[in-house]
């Protein structure tokens, strides 16, 4: 874990109030693994009092990351208006990413929304090792759906739309059953209702699912209790023990 000024390469808006944002991070984009995040100071003083919570979203020769901001209130909102040449305060990265299993080569990436931030991160990663991938994703309709000219381009890519303007109609779980059985490993990043679906899937049963978390979180170091989660072995903190977990180990 680190504390650095990015500066700003680039932010452009790829979907409705979502902006990608490049940052110029050496050392920590050189750290950062799949599934880990950052926090964000969204301003120059303290208020905003906290920082934001941000899923690293790619990473480009161990000297830029990229992040994938939804603007959701003022925090993020600020961050949305950076432009070449400024800098963000930067803390990261944190907390515990994704692990792929040796032995599996082959996997299903499921994204709800935003959800996709940390999946095309992880995307890259598994087919740099010679990994296939299957990536569904899923959006409430055709302008919320990640643009697929920046999904990696090894991946095979599901498009779901809620009101089916865009893809297949439905949620991105409802079209796992087909992929599950090709893959050996199981990766998930998207609201709560997303897991909860997941977890009572009879495809999944058995299978080998890790899911990010996403909360809200006051200090993302673990000190704070702000992110607590029920877990099977107890309560734990999404940000210094997630924020990926076990689909089965989280009490839903």
């Amino acid at each position: 874990m680190r504390q650095v000024t990015a500066t700003v390469i680039s932010n452009a808006e790829v979907m409705p109030q979502v902006h990608l944002l490049w940052l110029e991070a050496p050392g920590m984009a050189a750290a950062a693994r799949p599934g880990q995040f950052v926090m964000a100071r969204c301003g120059t003083g303290h208020d905003p009092l906290l920082r934001r919570p941000l899923s690293v979203h790619r990473v480009d020769g161990g000297q830029r990351l990229a992040l994938l901001v939804g603007v959701a209130g003022r925090g993020t909102g600020w961050l949305s208006y950076r432009r070449k040449g400024d800098v963000v305060d930067l803390l990261g990265p944190l907390g515990n990413g994704f692990s792929i299993r040796t032995a599996a080569r082959s996997l299903l990436l499921v994204a709800g929304g935003i959800g996709v931030a940390p999946l095309v991160f992880l995307a890259e990663e598994a087919l740099r090792s010679g990994r296939a991938v299957s990536l569904v994703v899923g959006a409430r309709s055709a302008s919320g759906l990640y643009p697929r000219s920046l999904l990696p381009s090894g991946a095979s890519v599901v498009e779901v739309t809620e009101d089916g303007s865009e893809g297949l109609r439905g949620m991105a779980v409802d079209h796992i059953d087909g992929c599950v059985g090709r893959a050996e490993q199981v990766f998930a990043c998207g609201p709560a209702t997303m897991y909860r679906s997941m977890a009572g899937k009879e495809c999944l049963t058995g299978e080998p699912v890790q899911i990010s978390l996403e909360t809200m979180m006051g200090c993302g170091l673990g000190a704070c209790y702000g992110c607590a989660t029920r877990t099977r072995t107890g309560m734990r903190m999404v940000c210094h023990d997630g924020p990926v977990f076990e689909l089965d180990d989280v009490i839903w």
